[in-house]
């Protein structure tokens, strides 16, 4: 019981904040100019700050690196496969998603909301579940963008689209958060750490990271869009939120995980998708109106869904 009560005390105030963000938004406490730049200024410096003052601090010759990483992947792209073989079946009643609706399907199935992420793991476990996350996420989020890009190109049919591995890899390389990722660990591995003056400025960036980020989460939600969530919204919950932390927890203890280690990684399978998904969806041709109704439903529903898979864990 003392361990349902402390994942409960430590998602409420992410839970609140995300809320706080609805009502900003939807009472119009601030212009809806501010949340753009809001989300830009995160995605691009905040979480990148957090991220490279917790890897450059982490103790990761302790880590399961390799496993984590291998388990997190590994579900990943049995997801997608499966998502793939499904593709026709899923034109069929009830479901009737045509082309644009699948890759909606087919992203919200897999694309983690590492702001949520974060914000849980350094209220339960500090400065090594920050570090857990941002191994979880140097494995997942370069992957996801990869498939997430081919899903569309080849579902969503979008006029004079076409694939370039070149596009492809530039914006895996350029991603912040990998970016991040590669450079804390580069500092922790090189054993040169954050030097004075560099780490107290991350380290008042890196505050701002999860308030913010949080904020715009639940900015993001539309709560009238739920009223038109179908069965397929349903089947994004079961795939992000049931089976690919399943996946994730199985193959984890497949890699000798255990503990904290594959807590973090079942946190992270379950997390709702990102909202990324949705300007991925609108510049490719997907139909994004049906992924901001998953992204919604989906951060709704990890508020009862997420302490369920970090309980779940043995010996956690």
């Amino acid at each position: 019981m003392p361990c349902v009560i402390q994942v409960l005390a430590t998602l409420a105030p992410v839970i609140a904040l995300i809320a706080l963000g609805h009502q900003m938004r939807s009472r119009r406490w601030v212009d809806d100019s501010f949340w753009l730049p809001a989300e830009r200024a995160t995605f691009f410096l905040f979480f990148p700050a957090l991220l490279i003052t917790a890897l450059a601090r982490a103790r990761l010759d302790g880590l399961p690196v390799g496993g984590i990483m291998a388990a997190e992947a590994g579900a990943v792209l049995i997801m997608a496969v499966a998502t793939g073989l499904a593709a026709s079946w899923l034109r069929q009643a009830p479901w009737r998603l045509d082309g644009p609706a699948f890759t909606s399907l087919f992203q919200c199935s897999m694309r983690p909301n590492t702001y949520v992420g974060l914000a849980v793991a350094a209220g339960l476990w500090g400065g090594q579940g920050v570090a857990l996350v941002a191994i979880c996420t140097a494995a997942v989020v370069p992957l996801v963008n990869l498939l997430g890009i081919l899903a569309l190109l080849r579902w969503a049919g979008k006029e004079g689209a076409s694939f370039r591995w070149g596009v492809v890899l530039r914006q895996i390389v350029t991603n912040p958060l990998i970016l991040s990722c590669v450079i804390g660990i580069a500092l922790n591995l090189g054993g040169i750490g954050l030097p004075p003056v560099v780490g107290p400025f991350l380290d008042i960036l890196a505050g701002a990271s999860l308030p913010l980020g949080l904020l715009a989460v639940g900015a993001g939600i539309r709560l009238g869009e739920l009223r038109r969530a179908g069965p397929s919204v349903a089947l994004s919950i079961a795939a992000k939120m049931a089976v690919l932390p399943l996946l994730a927890l199985a193959l984890g203890a497949l890699c000798g995980l255990e503990g904290l280690a594959l807590a973090a990684a079942a946190l992270y399978a379950a997390l709702p998708a990102a909202p990324v998904s949705y300007l991925v969806a609108r510049q490719m041709g997907g139909d994004a109106p049906l992924v901001a109704t998953m992204l919604s439903a989906q951060t709704v529903a990890a508020a009862l869904i997420m302490p369920v898979w970090i309980l779940a864990v043995p010996g956690y």
